[in-house]
């Protein structure tokens, strides 16, 4: 059975974000890197730095954290993976879903490469809806 990189990658930041850690180490695949540039354009994370070890390539990301010490901890932002390797969610340009009405992002894999749903609706293409982001 094949790994799902995609979910491997949202899985680490979130367990990252909820233990308030300032960062996070995940393998380099293209895929990863398009998601992880994504994320740096919209604001989700700091910095972006590409790492070697051994024959191995990794990303370390920079994640933003709230500075507020008073209270419960909140997350700085959610993550929900959609399709998956069972099950694949596709979407057209006109039925791709508003996340928090537009605040949040929905990152899609589209003939044009990996992009955000308001790019997926300029562009008007659709794809698979590979998750959400809030």
């Amino acid at each position: 059975m094949g790994r799902d990189t995609i979910a491997d990658i949202i899985t680490s930041i979130r367990n990252a974000d909820m233990n308030r850690k300032g960062t996070v180490r995940i393998a380099s695949t293209n895929i990863t890197e398009n998601i992880v540039k994504i994320l740096l354009r919209e604001g989700f994370i700091q910095n972006v730095r590409k790492h070697r070890e051994n024959k191995n390539f990794f990303l370390v990301l920079t994640l933003q954290h709230r500075r507020n010490n008073k209270g419960r901890y909140r997350t700085l932002f959610n993550l929900k993976r959609i399709s998956r390797p069972g099950l694949r969610i596709y979407s057209n340009y006109q039925r791709i879903p508003r996340i928090l009405g537009g605040m949040g992002i929905v990152i899609l894999s589209t003939s044009q490469g990996i992009m955000t749903d308001r790019e997926a609706r300029l562009e008007r293409i659709g794809g698979e809806i590979l998750c959400y982001i809030w």
